[in-house]
């Protein structure tokens, strides 16, 4: 009993550190944003991983996912209750405690401390994959790298897109735990004889490696043509009011927008801005159709005769019936549709449910997506003004083979129409614009990030704001952005740094087992 009672203290000690070091990666993310925290929660995980059983290592993996992912999808529930909150955040929570599970396991094959600990980044990436593909199309939300928009450590981004920041700040967490561990043996064993300098080498690796980011040569690329420029005018109208009934007064919300581009119309007019080559309007700026709906047609025409170039649209369209569709639509001054694209990315439980039947037994509220949106076949791509743009709507900017196809297809500029108004004034809109942020420096391009509500952004292809709104307010934001078309390693790499980051995780165990397999059947010969 008394030998059982310490390990049952251990044990919750463990548990508790785990919880709160999942916090602690929270605080990485807007609206904290201090993202240091992110490999140093990471490094307070591997060590509570080192050397448990798998059991241990699922509950610590769990806890730590938890601890993360309840404050982090927070604004998931705020208009729906918990129920769904908490299910999103165990379900991802689930993916880190597999990863947990991994970790044990690796550390059954055999490698020293500091190989296991090292291993632990690579198996931080390939759980994030599993993540972002599962289930019914995966979910994103929440990877390390987007928490590094304000970090030295973005620039890695150019050089091998989100999977590659992830890794870097994994590493940079695992080589700080390799430095705890050695200055606790340090401290418990006078007579350790190993190389003092091992942790302070430890800690400069982590910084340098974070710090690399910053000297790779952002916004670069190899060929395409020279670099020009594009004047946009993002729009953002603002809503009748917040919540799930945002679009209860779809009129006014259209109207909001109408006004918004009146407004700017009547400034270049006045030469008080600079007249813009495209507006460019949020997603659900229209949720009446206006390919069907007369009145809505005349106020969007209206709105881009008045300042002589065309609007791209966030629009609902009732098609293909009885489902509706999640459009971008090109309106031009003669009130055509000119280009179009339909989102690729339906949110599962917010846009369709899956299993509706199903998933009703469990609970009524998925009724309340009345109607199924459909999936878009199209390429994200959409041709305004004179710049061909590379378009992910809303969600789909937390997958990175969305405006990667884009700019392979030719895009100079990148457009999020996003809306935020059913999440009220949480960090959902935060962690949305860092997401878009990580993206310019993932492909050298300018992105357009434009939200009904806000927190709207212009971003130079550095992940720099060059200009940005409030949130809950109606205004116009406008800048003279680069076009390019020139393609960054990570656009002409594509999923492979992700590919061979995560296969290590599991490739470098193995290849330990088979050899020490060997050297068992040298040594009984």
């Amino acid at each position: 009993m008394r030998a059982g009672r310490p390990r049952r203290v251990r044990l919750l000690v463990r548990a508790v550190a785990a919880a709160a070091a999942g916090v602690g990666l929270d605080l990485a993310f807007p609206g904290v944003g201090w993202w240091p925290a992110a490999p140093l929660a990471l490094a307070g995980l591997f060590v509570l991983l080192r050397g448990v059983r798998p059991a241990v290592g699922a509950l610590v993996g769990g806890l730590f996912g938890l601890g993360f992912f309840v404050p982090h999808l927070g604004w998931s529930g705020i208009y729906v209750g918990p129920g769904p909150w908490l299910a999103l955040a165990a379900l991802q929570a689930a993916y880190i405690a597999g990863f947990g599970v991994a970790v044990a396991l690796l550390g059954r094959v055999g490698p020293q401390r500091t190989g296991q600990l090292m291993l632990m980044a690579p198996l931080w990436v390939a759980q994030e994959a599993a993540r972002a593909r599962t289930p019914f199309g995966g979910f994103p939300w929440g990877r390390v790298a987007f928490s590094q928009a304000d970090s030295p450590a973005l620039g890695w981004a150019w050089a091998g897109g989100a999977p590659v920041v992830s890794f870097v700040v994994a590493s940079t967490g695992a080589l700080l735990a390799v430095a705890a561990f050695e200055m606790r043996d340090r401290r418990g064993r006078a007579h350790v004889t190993k190389n003092p300098a091992t942790p302070l080498a430890a800690v400069v690796g982590s910084a340098l490696l974070m710090a690399g980011g910053a000297l790779l040569p952002l916004g670069a690329g190899g060929d395409g043509e020279p670099s020009r420029s594009v004047s946009v005018a993002a729009v953002q109208g603002n809503v009748a009011r917040p919540g799930l009934d945002f679009n209860a007064e779809r009129r006014q919300v259209l109207a909001n927008h109408h006004a918004g581009t009146l407004a700017l119309a009547a400034d270049v007019r006045a030469g008080r801005v600079p007249a813009p080559d495209v507006v460019l309007w949020p997603e659900n700026s229209s949720d009446i159709d206006p390919t069907r709906d007369r009145l809505a047609a005349r106020d969007i025409t209206a709105a881009a005769e008045a300042v002589g170039v065309p609007v791209v649209v966030g629009a609902v369209l009732a098609e293909p019936a009885p489902r509706v569709s999640n459009a971008t639509l090109v309106w031009s001054p003669l009130g055509e549709v000119t280009d179009s694209y339909v989102k690729r990315r339906p949110v599962p439980f917010a846009e369709y449910v899956p299993y509706r039947s199903f998933f009703r037994t469990v609970t009524t509220q998925v009724d309340l997506v009345r109607t199924d949106f459909a999936a878009g076949k199209g390429a994200p791509v959409i041709n305004a003004g004179p710049v061909r743009f590379g378009v992910a709507i809303c969600f789909e900017v937390a997958f990175d083979d969305q405006l990667r196809d884009a700019v392979r297809q030719g895009a100079g500029v990148l457009l999020v129409p996003t809306n935020n108004a059913t999440f009220g004034r949480t960090d959902e809109s935060l962690q949305q614009l860092a997401m878009s942020r990580l993206r310019a420096v993932e492909l050298g391009r300018s992105v357009v990030h434009i939200s009904t509500v806000g927190v709207s952004a212009l971003i130079r292809p550095d992940g720099s704001v060059t200009s940005s709104g409030g949130h809950f307010t109606a205004e116009v934001l406008s800048a003279t952005l680069p076009v390019s078309t020139a393609l960054t390693p990570a656009a002409r790499l594509g999923a492979w740094p992700e590919t061979l980051i995560g296969a290590a995780g599991f490739a470098v165990p193995g290849l330990v087992m088979a050899r020490n397999r060997t050297a068992r059947r040298r040594r009984r010969r």
